[in-house]
């Protein structure tokens, strides 16, 4: 749960503190306030509905790899696990705001209107697709059929189109933070500018690697081809995570 809020916090901060201008700082915050908070609450009902009893299967997946590695103090492993999570959220993922929010030209840029529709377009397709999940998951549950694959609507054409969307959802803010990131060239150091950028670009592969291979699509489908007999036929029809057409057996 820390997390997601956290990001929440990083919009709330961004609209309190930054200097830049006024209706460039209430978009990147509201896009922080909203995706967080979309997550934040989302965490806060597998709390209250009992889920969170049990270890989730991204952590039990990532217990496996500190035993492969021979990490025997899981305690430990797990403080790390939350104290990098803080990191990422103080470091790069809060890069977006911070270079956009310090911009105070009231001219607003081609590039911020791509990313602002990259980042509508991604939110309500990882709303869309997570709907989607749920309804199919009820279907499922009322008709007493358990362990099937979902595969209708976005999921026919990607295995983790939610993944997908949060992935584009971080390059809609990269996108709409090249403006202020160019802007601010005249104002640092060119080292300084230069470390920006990059961590920009870092930002994206970050949240990538994160939602295909740390917490995302991989161990995921550990547990799903255990779980769910189709998944096999799923995984050779179906992209894991850039959308597109099926392919055939």
């Amino acid at each position: 749960m820390g997390w997601p809020w956290g990001l929440t916090l990083i919009g709330i901060m961004t609209w309190c503190y930054s200097d830049g201008d006024s209706t460039r700082v209430a978009l990147v915050s509201m896009a922080y306030i909203f995706a967080g908070s979309r997550m934040g609450f989302g965490a806060l009902k597998l709390w209250t509905s009992g889920h969170l009893q049990k270890e989730l299967p991204r952590y039990e997946y990532q217990k496996r790899r500190w035993q492969k590695a021979g990490k025997t103090n899981v305690a430990l492993a797990q403080q790390i696990e939350a104290i990098i999570q803080g990191l990422a959220n103080a470091s790069y993922l809060a890069l977006p705001a911070f270079i956009i929010a310090a911009n105070t030209d009231s001219q607003i840029s081609i590039f911020e209107i791509i990313g602002i529709i990259v980042w509508l377009a991604a939110f309500a397709m990882e709303t869309i697709a997570d709907i989607q999940k749920l309804a199919f998951l009820k279907a499922m549950k009322s008709t007493g059929i358990n362990n099937q694959v979902c595969n209708v609507g976005l999921w026919r054409f990607s295995r983790h189109p939610n993944y997908f969307a949060e992935w584009m959802v971080w390059n809609g803010l990269v996108i709409a933070a090249i403006p202020s990131w160019l802007a601010l060239y005249q104002q640092e150091t060119v080292v300084v500018w230069g470390l920006l950028g990059v961590g920009l670009l870092i930002t994206s592969k970050i949240m990538y690697t994160t939602l295909v291979v740390y917490t995302g699509a991989v161990p995921s489908e550990f547990y799903s081809v255990q779980k769910r007999p189709e998944y096999k036929a799923y995984q050779q029809t179906t992209n894991i995570f850039f959308p597109g057409p099926n392919k055939t057996q």
